[in-house]
């Protein structure tokens, strides 16, 4: 069966595997979906990430981060452009997420990028989800 929104799939595949305290996850591969673990990863949210598998059932293995007293680093993932209503905005109308404890994730012109990262180049595009 054909998923109709990945990045919502991956988004509650990672907050499933969280709640579940497990290691790590599995999601089928993309491009936005490597560039949305990249940001991940970058910002400290996940340890790793790997891509497994031969074509054309590759998949990213994602490494959940937990803090020493067994919390999950990532407390919340929100998707906000789904494709029944997508969600665009300007460089100045990137939003906060909890002033500045989590990211946003932004599809631009320039590629996949944080909000703050989107703002600092002055570009605006696709809100894809919140972080936190």
């Amino acid at each position: 069966m054909a998923v109709s929104d990945p990045i919502a799939d991956m988004l509650t595949r990672i907050r499933n595997a969280v709640m579940a305290r497990h290691d790590t996850v599995a999601v089928p591969v993309s491009r936005v979906k490597l560039y949305i673990a990249k940001i991940l990863k970058q910002e400290g949210f996940i340890s790793n990430y790997e891509v497994i598998g031969n074509q054309p059932h590759r998949q990213i293995k994602i490494h959940l981060k937990y803090y020493e007293d067994s919390t999950p680093v990532i407390t919340g993932l929100e998707r906000i452009s789904k494709p029944g209503l997508r969600v665009y905005c300007q460089q100045g109308e990137i939003p906060r997420v909890y002033g500045g404890l989590g990211i946003t994730i932004v599809s631009t012109s320039g590629g996949v990028m944080t909000g703050q990262q989107a703002w600092k180049n002055g570009v605006g595009g696709e809100l894809l989800c919140k972080v936190w």
